[in-house]
């Protein structure tokens, strides 16, 4: 049985292989911006696609990453790394910083910032939901990438945004931020229609840019990657978790949301052994591990079944092991957004308990838009009729999801094929 699925509208730039095979080596040092090295799997995971992709075109660039952690993400990754934001170290420093109002260390930046770009003919900013407010103030990534792309801009430097996310902002002044910094882009394309039309809506013009897939469906599949389960065996379902306490993060105010998810999940995860199903619990930050170990416990603590309840909670550092723990299951429940991709990526049917509807137009695309909850709100008792459903025809799904990761994979190549012939 085959299912329909509607694409995001991909704008097709007339690049090509060919053109990917042939484009001059133009660009010397190139820089790579975001939040990188903070512990977020996707972040890091879209990073080391753009990484690899230059590595392999420009052999004999100089690169450099802007990111919030460089000290773990040079070693990681093999490459020269730079604070976004410079900070006092000592104490004492951030006291006097702090009493002038961060005016000192504000002149820093700038002057840091400036002699960074001054050395960088393009910064690439890959991937990554980098144009939108999640727990951060207008003071905090708006500013940062609006500071970054201003004195780009001024002197002469080159900023492509790659298949990013946009959307939600809901401060005022991170809105206008994050809009002036896109404007000042030279090139910009979106990881699907809801980011492309979110920066339409609050004034930017996107009449030039174009919806491309999500970085992150360009990382290599695991070697364990095995077939499917047959139908009428025993599946294992993997549940992808979140440390989520609302969209500001929130944790004094919003422990009842995060409390409310982790008891739902809970309650679905004892469905599925009392039905004869395997669970593997996954994480896609480094900030999940507690969430990890309390859901563990929960459910231990309300298994009836004989024995040790069948579920297998490994730790991940990166969406490399997130994809080897996926190649063991059959089916994925999941929240974070990288690790829905990641499920699609190995052609694993996919239910996405999300916090934004980032989650919901990828699952749309890949004939999947009947299976979104809102992580706030979701209901166990849908969610189980949705996993009935899901998993009774899920060898029809699967045959959509493969023919939808083929034709991302020739959109990631063609955006290639343009990043080198006009950027690189």
């Amino acid at each position: 049985m085959r299912f329909a699925y509607s694409l995001p509208r991909i704008v097709r730039d007339g690049a090509s292989d060919a053109a990917y095979a042939k484009a001059p080596a133009r660009v010397k040092h190139i820089g790579f911006f975001g939040l990188f090295g903070s512990g977020n799997f996707g972040n890091d995971g879209s990073l080391e696609v753009m990484l690899d992709f230059v590595r392999t075109a420009r052999p004999t660039a100089d690169l450099l990453c802007i990111c919030k952690v460089p000290t773990e993400v040079g070693p990681k990754f093999g490459v020269r790394s730079e604070w976004i934001n410079w900070r006092p170290k000592s104490q004492l420093l951030l006291k006097l910083d702090r009493l002038l109002m961060y005016l000192p260390s504000e002149i820093v930046r700038l002057i840091k910032t400036a002699l960074c770009i001054r050395k960088l003919d393009v910064i690439i900013i890959p991937g990554t939901g980098i144009l939108d407010d999640f727990i951060t103030p207008p003071r905090g990534i708006p500013y940062s990438m609006f500071r970054w792309c201003l004195l780009a801009r001024i002197m002469g430097t080159k900023v492509v945004l790659v298949s990013i996310g946009a959307g939600p902002i809901h401060h005022p002044l991170s809105r206008w931020l994050m809009k002036t910094a896109a404007q000042m882009a030279t090139y910009r394309s979106y990881r699907d229609r809801i980011s492309r039309d979110f920066m339409n809506k609050i004034g930017l013009d996107v009449s030039n840019d174009c919806v491309r897939p999500d970085v992150a469906f360009a990382l290599p599949e695991p070697a364990n990657l095995r077939e499917p389960s047959a139908e009428g065996e025993t599946i294992t379902v993997g549940i992808g978790i979140m440390a989520y306490n609302g969209w500001r993060g929130d944790k004094a105010d919003d422990e009842a949301i995060y409390d409310a998810y982790l008891c739902k999940l809970q309650r679905f995860v004892c469905w599925l052994l009392s039905e004869g199903h395997g669970v593997r619990i996954l994480m896609g930050d480094a900030a999940d591990s507690p969430t990890v170990e309390r859901l563990y416990r929960l459910i231990v603590n309300a298994y009836e079944g004989p024995g040790r309840p069948a579920v297998i909670a490994e730790p991940a550092h990166s969406l490399h092991d997130i994809m080897a723990q996926i190649a063991e299951t059959d089916l994925v429940v999941a929240t974070r957004y990288h690790n829905v991709v990641c499920a699609l990526k190995l052609g694993r049917p996919t239910i996405s308990i999300g916090y934004a509807d980032k989650n919901n137009v990828l699952l749309a695309a890949m004939g999947l838009g009947d299976f979104c909850q809102h992580i706030e709100k979701f209901d166990v008792d849908l969610l189980i009729e949705q996993f009935r459903r899901l998993a009774a025809g899920r060898k029809g799904y699967e045959v959509s999801i493969r023919e939808t990761n083929a034709l991302f994979a020739e959109s990631l190549r063609d955006q290639n094929a343009l990043l080198l012939s006009r950027y690189l």
